[in-house]
């Protein structure tokens, strides 16, 4: 079966991607978004300019789009991208927004395409464990949320910062997979990825309760043994 994935460069779109493979498609073509609101509800905003580089690692060609403001626009700019692929289906990595999941959904039906959400509805504390048992790693582009202060901006999403993770879910409520926007993560390397991602820049910047990384420059490390 071929497919295309909706990819942001977060864990939980790498992830699908690499679920997909697991199950045997064939992931022909990545779908980046560039929403111009920074806001916006229906797709990962921060360090799209990374993607391209994160395609390139895995060797699957990589379309992009650009998004004007509303839902309107941003839900036809995910048509025209559909629109000029040949696949069977779209993989998303959504885990619990209905709002996303059924937009998304309704953009492909009309196409005539199936949608696999492999993640969708999954115990997030066990798909954050699921994660690292993949062997994906990751750091944290910004954060907003109770427990989560000016350390975790780069920190890498390992074992420890997991277990810390769930301790907050326990103690908080925190998603233990961010999906009320308490973070976002950006990938640096996937069982898939030819190269690791190499962050050679970022500027923390600290507002109130939450953070971002910002003006994120990274590069593809040499291939091992060059």
């Amino acid at each position: 079966m071929n497919v295309a994935a909706l990819y942001s460069g977060g864990k939980d779109s790498t992830y699908a991607v690499y679920v997909a493979q697991q199950r045997g498609w064939d992931v022909t073509r990545l779908v980046s978004i560039l929403p111009e609101d920074p806001a916006s509800m229906l797709y990962h905003v921060p360090d799209l300019h990374v993607v391209p580089l994160l395609a390139e690692a895995m060797g699957i060609p990589l379309v992009q789009e650009r998004a004007g403001a509303g839902e309107g626009a941003e839900l036809e700019a995910l048509r025209r991208a559909l629109s000029r692929i040949e696949v069977d289906g779209v993989v998303v990595g959504a885990i619990a927004s209905d709002y996303q999941h059924s937009r998304v959904n309704s953009v492909a039906h009309d196409l005539g395409l199936r949608v696999f959400a492999p993640l969708w509805r999954l115990d997030q504390r066990r798909l954050l464990m699921e994660y690292m048992d993949a062997g994906i790693e990751a750091v944290f582009t910004s954060v907003s949320a109770e427990g989560l202060g000016k350390e975790w901006l780069g920190r890498r999403l390992d074992r420890a910062a997991a277990e810390e993770l769930l301790q907050l879910h326990r103690r908080v409520g925190l998603s233990p997979c961010g999906e009320g926007g308490e973070f976002e993560t950006l990938v640096t390397y996937a069982p898939m990825f030819a190269r690791r991602l190499e962050i050679v820049r970022a500027a923390p910047r600290w507002e109130g309760a939450a953070g971002t990384l910002e003006g994120v420059e990274a590069r593809l490390a040499p291939p091992e043994g060059s």
